[in-house]
């Protein structure tokens, strides 16, 4: 039996694992062109998967994988120490695999599981997905963690565990418009992303549309692709150039807590006050923000919440109990000290217009 890997046949044909995984299934939503091309490749190298041996050799072990979208994420590294101690409290062991920005989250777990003894999979951030279809090609039960999937009729149910994104961002950017806020900058993920930044977008375009305030493109500031997303550094940088343009603002919501970090940085090195001069505000939770100076306003995620959840619902599906697809949790709006009402020039602005 060769040692090529589905990884290697599907470099070799210019397509993704999925792809080649559609292809050895028969699955009917593959271009017939590819599918031949994929089979002469798979034959030509002698690549025959043993499923029934994978099958029996999982069956004998006790391993999860753990796929981690953003593992620099201190917001994911919380949850991994716990997900860590929940688990090893069932004597099971787990993999953590990094999963890059450009790769496929599904992509890297089909390989994974073809390589590894796995019981299931649970999958840490990445990105929304179109369509559920290709998540029934993963052989074990597995659980999205932080990541909403909408599913489509007739589609497989994916199950998940996370917040309502969309709501909890209207819900912070609304308290900024209960404050007098009306011109209220955004830094989100990359404009190209599928996931949680642009769903945090769409709450904040909501909370201005019920407070009526129109949309200004111009203070939608979206991450840097050349450093890390949701970081300190990546805020820190677009801030500082937010700053230069001149463009007023007296409020910037933040899609992380790290990003909101470095927001404060670029602010306070300009000379100009939080929140008297601009209100801050992050997402996530994280302990961080608490002890920074100022404290900032977050919406906080109850992890321990979301991770117990997932661990409960990815033990009941490996033990073949039917499980509902999805849920939700409620997050909590900490108001701290970098948020505040409009003040100074903006507030006269303000009062004018009226």
């Amino acid at each position: 039996m060769s040692d090529i890997t589905i990884r290697d046949i599907a470099k070799l044909c210019g397509v993704g694992v999925s792809t080649v995984s559609r292809a050895m299934n028969d699955h009917p939503d593959i271009n017939p062109e590819t599918k031949a091309k994929i089979m002469q490749v798979i034959e030509e190298h002698n690549y025959i998967p043993n499923n029934s041996a994978r099958n029996l050799k999982r069956s004998e072990s006790n391993t999860i994988a753990l796929l981690m979208k953003g593992i620099d994420n201190p917001f994911f590294q919380g949850m991994f120490h716990i997900f860590e101690e929940m688990l090893s409290r069932r004597d099971y062991a787990f993999i953590l695999q990094k999963v890059g920005f450009d790769e496929d989250e599904i992509n890297v777990a089909l390989e994974l599981e073809k390589e590894k003894k796995l019981k299931g999979i649970i999958f840490l951030g990445g990105r929304i997905r179109e369509s559920t279809r290709d998540f029934s090609l993963l052989g074990v039960p597995y659980i999205l963690c932080t990541v909403r999937q909408p599913q489509k009729p007739g589609e497989s149910t994916a199950h998940f565990v996370a917040i309502d994104d969309v709501k909890e961002s209207f819900k912070v950017v609304d308290y900024l418009c209960s404050l007098g806020h009306k011109k209220i900058a955004i830094i989100t993920s990359l404009q190209e992303e599928r996931g949680v930044g642009s769903l945090r977008y769409e709450g904040y375009c909501k909370a201005l549309e019920k407070n009526g305030i129109a949309l200004d493109k111009e203070l939608v500031c979206y991450m840097k692709h050349d450093l890390a997303s949701f970081s300190a550094e990546n805020g820190y940088a677009v801030t500082q150039e937010l700053l230069a343009s001149g463009k007023e603002f007296t409020a910037v919501f933040a899609a992380s807590d790290m990003t909101a970090i470095g927001v404060c940085k670029a602010i306070l090195e300009s000379g100009s006050r939080i929140p008297e001069d601009y209100s801050v505000v992050g997402f996530d939770g994280l302990d961080l923000t608490h002890f920074y100076h100022p404290s900032i306003t977050t919406i906080h995620q109850p992890i321990n919440d979301m991770v117990k959840a997932a661990v409960q619902m990815l033990f009941a599906l490996m033990e073949g109990n039917r499980y509902e697809g999805e849920q939700i949790f409620e997050a909590k709006l900490e108001v701290r000290e970098s948020t505040g009402p409009v003040k100074g020039r903006a507030a006269i602005d303000e009062v004018v217009e009226v």
